[in-house]
């Protein structure tokens, strides 16, 4: 947990920029990168269906298909085609100085039991979107609180103190209609 600051973008008691950009990256929990913990599996296991891949392309064709939402770390691709080898599912081989993965039989039955369900990084890039999109403007609206506060007049300063109450209001009002 951050401490307050007195050198904050809003004045004593506001933590600085970075520490607040920090706290609001978790709203964007697939834009950010992560998707559900099973999610990773299966979407190796389909990309390995198409073709044999090592880590860094899978890496990278997740991010290309969820169109950038999704960037899995080597952290989480690696230990799980470990996983993924350690049941049988996959093996590799050596080309060209890397390790290669491709299913094994079991494999391919894993990934046809799966058959007619959407992929992972298409779910990850419809619901990533709205999610990157939200914590851009959350980012953007905070960008200009803080210049409000840097810069502006006190009337300009009471003024946006009412449109935040008013906004904050709002937002209330929106998680209550359920």
């Amino acid at each position: 947990m951050h401490g307050h600051h007195a050198s904050g973008p809003l004045g004593h008691g506001w933590p600085p920029l970075g520490d607040l950009m920090d706290r609001l990256s978790g709203l964007a929990a697939p834009a950010g990168g992560r998707a559900h913990r099973g999610d990773i599996r299966t979407a190796i296991l389909r990309l390995l269906s198409e073709e044999p891949m090592h880590g860094y392309q899978i890496i990278h064709e997740l991010a290309g298909r969820s169109g950038g939402v999704w960037k899995p770390s080597a952290g989480s691709v690696y230990p799980t085609l470990q996983l993924l080898f350690d049941e049988g599912l996959v093996d590799s081989e050596q080309v060209a100085g890397k390790k290669v993965y491709h299913l094994t039989d079991a494999g391919r039955g894993a990934v046809a039991a799966s058959e007619g369900t959407p992929a992972p990084w298409e779910d990850v890039a419809e619901t990533g979107t709205d999610a990157g999109g939200y914590h851009q403007a959350a980012g953007r609206l905070l960008q200009v609180v803080f210049e409000v506060r840097r810069t502006g007049s006190a009337a300009q300063r009471a003024a946006a103190t009412s449109v935040l109450d008013s906004a904050r209001k709002q937002l209330y009002a929106i998680l209550a209609d359920d």
